[in-house]
């Protein structure tokens, strides 16, 4: 679900930078005023296994379409909401300006959609409330899946708002809506089983981090296993990802068949767009073609492989460099 630069106008864009911004300095405002360094460290970790994770796409039989993990639902568990949110967002900055996936005007919506739901609407009001302090597997279960499926179609009802308003697209509100709304519910129940998988593994293996009231010591096991993990999904489940579009992508050309697009400022996106490849060292998680394709196409096809295994564990360490080292700044409390 995330957002091209296409599909955003340079107010709408602008405006959730904004916005975006401001809930990063709430966050790392509030980290600051918490007194436990336990979890900080973890948000490197959990930031790369999150940024591997939606490497996987996986395809939604019977649609032609495919969904990818968002992640924010378990890093809210896992972190807390601001820890979650600025987590997510090193991932999604990473993400565009390392790997062109996501357009750089449409970050903060990216950040805004992905991030805000699941760790300020979704973990307290919806997967608090159902899975509480129990220990019931069935209530985990249905705080997750609920809670995740709830994140997912608030931030794709979100993204239709921001295109509608955007007005570069002729995509029928009503319209976009009736695919995009069903497609991500079948998604977000996909991510809820999964999200439930993962903490339920965390509880068997390490339940320090789930608990909430005292701070735990550093699950340095746990650091251990989802560091490498990461590494594994980052180099090699890429290779097996799903060929069709995500939902977003489908959801756009089932409504728009045209592919029409009404900008009716050109410059700004083009200049995103120059900045962006400019910037990016794996644009597709690819290396930058500077020669011609290969003629076999067995060795491009190796070829490829290779460099994408090498891109996921470039983003995998860079996302922990820079999760990790966000986590340990902020949750140094000042005096």
């Amino acid at each position: 679900m995330h957002m091209a630069d296409a599909l955003v106008s340079p107010l709408v864009g602008t405006a959730f930078w904004i916005v975006s911004g401001t809930l990063v300095g709430y966050s790392a405002n509030k980290i600051t005023e918490e007194n436990d360094k336990t979890k900080t460290p973890l948000m490197g970790v959990l930031g790369a296994f999150i940024f591997a994770a939606q490497m996987i796409n996986f395809t939604i039989p019977g649609t032609g379409s495919s969904g990818h993990l968002g992640g924010g639902l378990l890093l809210a568990v896992l972190l807390g909401p601001y820890r979650a949110f600025i987590t997510l967002a090193s991932v999604l900055i990473i993400q565009s300006l390392l790997f062109a996936d996501g357009g750089v005007m449409a970050l903060g919506c990216n950040i805004f959609n992905l991030g805000f739901f699941p760790a300020y609407i979704a973990y307290p009001f919806i997967y608090r409330l159902l899975a509480g302090k129990s220990d019931s597997p069935r209530r985990h279960a249905a705080g997750c899946i609920t809670a995740t499926t709830a994140g997912v179609l608030l931030g794709s009802f979100s993204v239709i708002l921001q295109t509608t308003l955007s007005g570069i697209t002729e995509l029928p509100f009503n319209i976009f809506a009736l695919f995009m709304l069903p497609i991500h519910c079948v998604i977000g129940v996909v991510e809820g089983v999964a999200t439930w998988t993962v903490l339920s593994f965390v509880a068997r293996t390490e339940p320090g981090p789930l608990k909430r009231e005292e701070p735990s010591e550093q699950p340095r096991a746990l650091f251990t296993i989802l560091t490498i993990t990461a590494l594994l999904i980052g180099g090699i489940a890429p290779w097996f990802a799903s060929s069709h579009p995500d939902g977003l992508e489908w959801s756009v050309k089932k409504v728009n068949r045209s592919g029409e697009m009404h900008n009716s400022d050109k410059t700004l996106h083009e200049l995103f767009y120059l900045v962006q490849q400019r910037l990016a060292l794996f644009p597709d998680y690819s290396l930058k073609k500077s020669e011609p394709a290969l003629e076999n196409k067995y060795a491009e096809s190796f070829t490829l492989k290779i460099e994408t295994t090498f891109a996921g564990i470039v983003g995998t360490l860079a996302v922990l460099v820079t999760a990790g080292v966000t986590g340990m700044v902020l949750g140094r409390k000042n005096p």
